[in-house]
């Protein structure tokens, strides 16, 4: 049910996107970002091993930040950055827990770290005062997808996948925020970051 609920919830907050409704764009992003939180409580992360733990933690960061990129003042944008950005460390110390292939987390550093330049040049001319900030979040969701490359062999593909659509989500938040503002970015973003934290939970629960 909670899977579905998300889903739902999600639906209703593209299309608030899209008809500029802004309650219902707070109350229905609000209910998609709690939903994961409930399918991570419903499949027991916070009681199981300390790994489980550090990914719960990590979706209570996401949910942090969710709401603070509601606002779309430079203060929230910043607290929502850092929520994020705690968001990634706690999934990186997840993956580390749960047992991470250090030559497979080095083979995909390489490749990470040339997109990780690309998207920096793309985004630099646009990011005014947040230089700083914007690098290292650059810089801690690369280290976090490359380690569940990493991870592969430990647990599977599924918390990979949860990594590229997050990576990929957040993507349309930059270009969202400094590129080009618009729902088309939420029409692509939103379902690929709740699915992602969706599979985060799932893929790590049975572990």
């Amino acid at each position: 049910m909670g899977f579905l609920f998300t889903a739902l919830c999600v639906a209703i907050l593209v299309w608030a996107e899209f008809a500029e409704q802004r309650a219902i764009k707070i109350a229905s992003k609000t209910a998609a970002s709690s939903g994961f939180i409930a399918v991570a409580l419903a499949l027991g992360l916070p009681f199981r091993g300390p790994a489980q733990q550090a990914i719960f933690v990590g979706l209570i960061f996401g949910m942090a930040g969710d709401l603070f990129l509601l606002s779309r003042q430079k203060r929230y944008f910043l607290l929502g950055l850092g929520s994020f950005l705690l968001n990634h460390v706690a999934f990186v110390v997840g993956f580390v827990l749960l047992g991470v292939d250090a030559s497979l987390t080095a083979a995909a550093a390489l490749p990470l770290g040339l997109l990780a330049v690309a998207v920096w040049r793309w985004l630099s001319p646009h990011v005014g005062s947040l230089r700083a900030p914007v690098l290292a979040y650059i810089g801690i969701i690369s280290a976090m997808v490359a380690s569940a490359v990493g991870a592969v062999p430990t647990v599977g593909s599924t918390l990979l996948i949860a990594a590229i659509l997050f990576f990929t989500s957040d993507l349309c938040v930059a270009r969202d925020r400094f590129i080009s503002p618009g729902p088309i970015n939420r029409l692509f973003g939103l379902p690929l970051y709740y699915g992602g934290q969706l599979l985060f939970a799932w893929g790590v629960h049975a572990l």
